[in-house]
């Protein structure tokens, strides 16, 4: 296997194992309050809850059934129309710069989660997409520290283990640094046989 036909980083978009839920606390814009996150059996829960404009949540809700119909212009349309509208919704931002980045609108989707982050700073989802859009950017070391961040935040969200594995193990030439998260990946998910691979073949290289 080729080192670069490893990278599938976990949660580009949101996965089945990862639940959102946008909670309406009341009408009328304004920030949202941090995430609640909860481990499940086969993956976390985030809760955010929002208070949103009138008719916010349909849109919401609108543009995410676009984006997972593959209609990437039609979500990223509506999304920007709801930031426009509602430009406290953290969600939306992070939706958006998700849609954009697999759009290939790079410069947009920095832009839109770095718009996240400055409304939810604790959000792990965030870093653990801006960490993988700095990696597609070539900035590594800024990868590497929002995927720590996220890690320091909610250290059982694995998705950001796994990513911050392979930025070790690929492009910062970093082995302690990746055997060390692939461990901890694989204790919170033993049955990810890749990465039970991608770990002896560390170790191999590392003469263990």
């Amino acid at each position: 296997m080729a080192p670069k036909q490893r990278i599938r980083e976990a949660l580009g978009a949101a996965g089945a194992a990862l639940t959102l839920l946008l909670a309406a606390a009341c009408t009328g814009p304004g920030a949202a309050s941090p995430p609640r996150v909860e481990t499940l059996e086969n993956g976390f829960n985030i809760t955010e809850t929002s208070r949103i404009g009138p008719g916010a949540r349909s849109d919401f809700a609108a543009a995410l059934e676009e984006l997972e119909a593959g209609r990437l212009e039609g979500g990223i349309a509506r999304l920007e129309e709801l930031v426009e509208s509602d430009p406290h919704l953290t969600l939306a931002h992070l939706n958006l710069g998700m849609a954009q980045r697999e759009r290939g609108e790079i410069e947009g989707a920095a832009e839109s989660l770095e718009h996240a982050l400055e409304l939810s700073p604790r959000h792990p989802l965030v870093l653990n997409e801006l960490g993988i859009l700095r990696r597609r950017q070539g900035r590594f070391e800024d990868a590497r520290r929002s995927y720590e961040a996220a890690l320091d935040l909610h250290p059982g969200f694995h998705y950001a283990r796994r990513n911050l594995a392979i930025l070790c193990d690929l492009y910062l030439d970093d082995p302690s640094c990746a055997l060390e998260h692939y461990e901890l990946y694989r204790s919170a998910v033993p049955d990810d046989r890749e990465v039970e691979i991608w770990t002896a073949d560390l170790r191999n290289r590392m003469g263990e």
